[in-house]
């Protein structure tokens, strides 16, 4: 990603923060749901969890506020690559199953992950959750022992946790000759076939120049439901990365990607197939460790998993080129409006701003990046201001940092609603004693995102079929 957009603190931006294919066209995708009475979840933490990282985590908050910078600037290239081409994709109506969703601090990134359990018998992973990505893979290993061969250059899934296809009795691969394998050339399959039995393979690269080497295949996904009963999505399409170019998206500290994106191949779809049109989840601060979480909720559902602590709001969503914009109409800080030219939140005038879950920090277009950072620079001018770096324009030291002193931020939406996001979801920290404004700029007008932290301590759930996103306060804490 060329833009200044980072990810903080290594955020990888992965495939969540992947770096998106080219933008893939879907008309009138069916997503009448099937199961009307029970809700899909699946558990979700932050990438700084210890059981990502283990012990070799950085020694300070402020490195990794760095790595997540350089890591969105990566994804914000990609991003931008994908939105040149446009489509809008036809939505149908309604319902529910969750999975545990939880913050990546002890996995020393600035995603967020989610178990998920593949086969049968099941396998378990921690998958990065992406509203940015259409593929979802994980790493894996079949057909060839314990001596897979790789090609120079490329890592090998040596010392990683792997899916063993063969130990699965519901494994099946997807064939170069078949129908499935040409239309999923979006998600970069590969034209070669010597044998119409061969593995339809792909060769997923990223901004990043990283790559994913694999073929696609498909299995069940076991599920747990609201009521707490076991299901089988089955017939799920999913990546088998069996080598690496690694780099800061691949690399072998992950299991692999969810990808949420709207796309015909993304899991948010397929699940949607299945529960209805809805999926939500509930973002924990992203310092929090491994024994805090929530769930990625699929499935339409009005008893939330969490206590909000603010009445629910809705704005439009505007579901293009795979990711869910929102149309905003302006920033006001300490309840005055900033002064931001309106074509910096017009898509069709190369602006706009999208919802990224695999973003970390908040990127502005330059033109609102500079009146927002002015505002809240000014509030800040009793703090001793320490030196800048590459990553991050305003650093101060907190000693004796009252909270109150900062205006509050208010996104505004072009039809009336208003996203509040708490102080420390923009005036972040970065090591015991300081603290950052945190956000990023775009080279040029550009669009915006909004990125993970400034998503925390919020519900989200996005209706595909209304065309409306939803959002509260929350503490996400279950």
């Amino acid at each position: 990603m060329e833009v200044t957009m980072v990810k903080i603190l290594r955020p990888i931006l992965f495939i969540f923060i992947t770096l998106f294919l080219f933008p893939i066209i879907i008309h009138g995708l069916n997503l009448k749901g099937k199961k009307d009475l029970n809700t899909m979840r699946v558990q979700l933490i932050h990438r700084h969890d210890s059981r990502f990282s283990g012990n070799n985590m950085k020694t300070t908050q402020l490195e990794r506020i760095k790595e997540f910078a350089h890591r969105d600037s990566i994804r914000y290239h990609m991003i931008s690559q994908r939105r040149v081409g446009k489509s809008h994709r036809k939505k149908d109506r309604e319902t529910s199953f969750e999975l545990p969703i939880q913050g990546g601090r002890d996995f020393e990134t600035g995603e967020y992950f989610v178990l998920v359990k593949v086969g049968t018998p099941a396998q378990k992973f921690w998958l990065i959750a992406d509203t940015g990505s259409d593929l979802t893979w994980f790493n894996c290993r079949y057909g060839c022992g314990n001596n897979c061969s790789t090609h120079r250059g490329r890592s090998k899934i040596k010392n990683r946790r792997v899916f063993h296809a063969e130990r699965s009795a519901t494994f099946g691969k997807v064939t170069c000759s078949s129908g499935t394998c040409a239309q999923l050339s979006s998600l970069s399959s590969l034209t070669n076939c010597p044998n119409p039995s061969d593995p339809c393979q792909y060769a997923y690269q990223y901004a990043d120049q990283s790559i994913a080497f694999g073929f696609f295949a498909n299995d069940v996904m076991n599920v747990g439901l609201r009521n707490g009963r076991k299901e089988k999505l089955h017939n799920m399409i999913f990546g088998c990365t069996q080598s690496t170019v690694d780099g800061p998206v691949v690399n072998g500290g992950i299991d692999g990607v969810l990808g949420l994106s709207y796309s015909k191949d993304s899991f948010a779809v397929k699940a949607a197939l299945e529960y209805g049109g809805k999926f939500s989840y509930c973002l924990v601060d992203h310092l929090s460790h491994r024994n805090v979480s929530n769930y990625l909720t699929f499935g339409g559902d009005k008893d939330y998993n969490t206590k909000l602590l603010s009445d629910i709001r809705e704005t439009k969503l505007v579901i293009t080129e795979t990711f869910y914009a929102v149309n905003v109409l302006g920033i006001s800080i300490g309840g005055d409006m900033l002064n931001i030219p309106a074509e910096v939140w017009d898509e069709n005038r190369g602006g706009g701003t999208i919802l990224d879950s695999g973003t970390t920090l908040m990127v502005l277009a330059r033109p609102a990046y500079d009146p927002v950072m002015a505002a809240l620079a000014k509030s800040l001018t009793k703090y001793v201001k320490l030196p800048a770096s590459d990553e991050l324009e305003f650093c101060f030291n907190a000693t004796g940092f009252d909270e109150s002193s900062v205006p509050r931020l208010s996104v505004h939406f072009a039809d009336g609603a208003r996203f509040e996001p708490p102080v420390k979801s923009y005036v972040i920290d970065a090591t015991p004693g300081e603290k950052c404004i945190g956000f990023l700029p775009s080279n040029g007008p550009g669009y915006s995102v909004i990125g993970n932290i400034m998503q925390q301590n919020h519900l989200w759930e996005f209706d595909l079929l209304q065309s409306t996103v939803r959002f509260a306060s929350s503490s996400c804490i279950l």
